[in-house]
């Protein structure tokens, strides 16, 4: 039985997060038998003038405490008034409110953790010519700020921790949730390599299919991006084509993994391609499903057949038009979540919990078990 904590806990979540700090605290609660009104959650606020212009607020002594901020820097579906106007918050802004919670706290607590789910500016975590390292900036100011560990999920590059090495870092995959989200959502999925292959749809996105390919013993293949370097568009290279590496697909399931869909116009192109190759379903795994350009080109995708459902975790904000598709699937993270706050307040190891192949193998045991007692109530009848 657990017993001794770090500190007391308090859990503070980010304009935005209300609703997933509200489950986080549900479980929390449940485990440690808080019962009634009494709750882990801070209320803060960061209230704006007419510029623009903010400050934080915390409603209660933070003094000794281990807090644990919650804060998605991709929330634009909460705005403010500037001049009057209403203005989406960028990820600037958020990155700018959790700032001034944490001068707000004033260094008083005992512990400080960051969980920011997709790493603010994790997409500019190197340098290519004359550029700014945001991402690595970024978490040297939030060391600088008294903040002792930075959970994140899924970083688009885990090596952008260098910029910090004597402070806590842990890039969290959510693998175990994504495959229990695909059986119960597609229980007639076969996890073998007869019948199943993951897919990369880049050179990047191979680390996250590897870790698939080898915890359920299926074959993986790749798609390598051709880009046009002469011009950019949209502050990128333009791909002008997907390459194929890997064995034969057809007649097989097929599982493309990658950490966030942004247009999605990558992950449809190779979908496209993948159906000409004679696939048999295509389902996508994605940690974040930004869907910048909005869902209509994955609906077109799902009415002509090349997608058949995405995985896409609560970790991000996303727009009720995309969440409301019927080829959507939420994979909720919250329980997740709670486990990690939970164990290092107690100031444990999450070792077991970034480490989930002990589960998945029961997790597909469990699965085969259900199919083959199926196949046998079919046969009986």
């Amino acid at each position: 039985m657990k017993e001794s904590l770090f500190g007391e806990l308090s859990v503070i979540g980010m304009r935005g997060c209300e609703q997933f700090v509200s489950q986080v605290d549900y479980y929390l609660k449940e485990w440690r038998r808080h019962g009634g009104d009494d709750s882990f959650i801070v209320p803060v606020e960061c209230p704006r003038f007419g510029t623009g212009e903010a400050k934080g607020l915390l409603h209660e002594s933070m003094r000794g405490h281990d807090v644990y901020i919650i804060c998605d820097t991709f929330n634009y579906g909460v705005t403010y008034k500037m001049y009057g106007q209403t203005v989406p918050m960028s990820p600037d802004d958020h990155y700018a409110d959790l700032k001034r919670i944490l001068g707000a706290i004033g260094g008083k607590a005992r512990r400080i953790s960051v969980i920011m789910p997709m790493l603010y500016e994790g997409r500019q975590h190197k340098r290519s010519a004359r550029e700014s390292l945001d991402c690595a900036l970024m978490l040297q100011e939030l060391e600088s700020m008294g903040v002792e560990n930075i959970i994140t999920f899924d970083a688009h590059d885990p090596r952008v921790q260098n910029a910090i090495p004597l402070c806590g870092f842990d890039s969290v995959r959510p693998t175990y949730q994504m495959l229990k989200a695909l059986v119960r959502n597609v229980p007639d999925i076969v996890l073998d390599k007869d019948d199943l292959i993951f897919i990369s749809p880049d050179e990047g996105a191979m680390d996250r299919c590897m870790y698939y390919s080898s915890v359920l013993g299926v074959d993986i293949g790749m798609f390598y991006k051709r880009r046009d370097y002469s011009r950019i568009v949209n502050g990128r290279n333009p791909i002008t084509a997907h390459e194929y590496l890997g064995p034969d697909l057809s007649g097989k399931d097929v599982i493309i993994v990658d950490d966030m869909i942004s247009s999605g116009d990558s992950l449809l192109d190779v979908a496209y391609q993948l159906k000409e190759k004679g696939v048999k379903r295509i389902f996508a795994f994605t940690t974040f499903g930004l869907f910048t350009d909005g869902p209509d080109k994955f609906t077109k995708a799902y009415e002509d057949h090349i997608i058949d459902k995405v995985f896409a975790t609560n970790l991000t904000y996303r727009n009720p038009e995309v969440t409301n598709c019927d080829w959507f699937v939420d994979v909720n993270m919250c329980k997740y979540v709670s486990y990690i706050i939970d164990t290092l307040n107690h100031d444990e190891t999450i070792s077991d919990l970034l480490n989930p192949v002990k589960r998945i193998d029961a997790l597909v045991e469990k699965h085969k078990a259900d199919a083959s007692s199926q196949i046998k109530m079919h046969f009986d009848n």
